[in-house]
């Protein structure tokens, strides 16, 4: 299946938001936020210390009366450059592009499985901002196998975990950690489709340099095409976002 076809599958599995975190919480309750190199109010941010970060992020979601941030598809940040994981240092292979979508909520919230699933592999990847305790799921929807991937996740969610262990959509899987044990980050999920995971086991990479973006845009297509959040054209009748 060429890489256009899979992301026209994936958007066309439910035509209904499906869900990772509690589906109690209405769309209007999930606020897009921008975390790329061009938000000019990001500057004002110490953005290397996980605390200062935090406070930016729920306050923003707080002052806007939401309680889910969520965006960062295909985003080019500057906050990976506190971490030497992220070869900030050449300009050529810097991986600053983000590949997943992320959900900003506090600790210990539940995540769950969007689709029914098994358990393809698990890892605490433990690399200063990389992402913690994770795990992958495998899928096969209509004879199509590919994988979704949950990273920043407690340790506990990964402490009980069997290799094959299967999982009904809707189920729960696990719950966030905090900044201890997520690579130091506030607290969120990241969440990214994948359709070759390369050999890949409980890791893959969700940040990307600018001359591999191509391969892995059509590798792992935006996460949003399963979630069908609000983006902020879709939420003009709810308001411009505060910052």
């Amino acid at each position: 299946m060429a890489n256009t076809q899979f992301s026209d599958f994936i958007v066309h599995i439910s035509a209904k938001p499906l869900q990772v975190l509690d589906a109690k919480i209405p769309l209007h309750d999930y606020i897009p936020l921008n975390l790329s190199k061009h938000n000019s109010r990001l500057k004002a941010i110490d953005t290397s210390s996980s605390k200062a970060l935090d406070i930016f992020v729920f306050n923003y979601i707080a002052s806007n009366k939401a309680k889910v941030a969520f965006g960062g598809y295909n985003e080019v940040r500057d906050i990976y450059q506190r971490s030497t994981y992220f070869n900030q240092n050449d300009d050529a292979t810097e991986r600053n592009i983000h590949l997943g979508l992320d959900l900003w909520i506090e600790a210990e919230t539940p995540i769950y499985a969007p689709l029914d699933g098994t358990m393809h592999s698990f890892k605490n990847n433990v690399n200063h901002g990389d992402y913690g305790p994770t795990l992958i799921l495998k899928h096969m929807v209509k004879d199509v196998e590919f994988f979704t991937l949950y990273g920043h996740l407690s340790l506990a969610s990964i402490s009980n975990l069997k290799i094959g262990q299967t999982f009904q959509q809707g189920q729960q899987i696990a719950t966030l950690g905090d900044a201890s044990v997520n690579g130091d980050y506030p607290p969120h999920l990241h969440f990214q489709i994948i359709k070759d995971l390369q050999g890949f086991e409980g890791d893959y990479p969700g940040v990307c340099s600018k001359q591999d973006l191509g391969f892995y845009l059509g590798n792992c297509p935006d996460p949003n095409l399963l979630l069908k959040l609000p983006t902020s054209s879709s939420r003009k009748d709810l308001g411009t976002p505060k910052i």
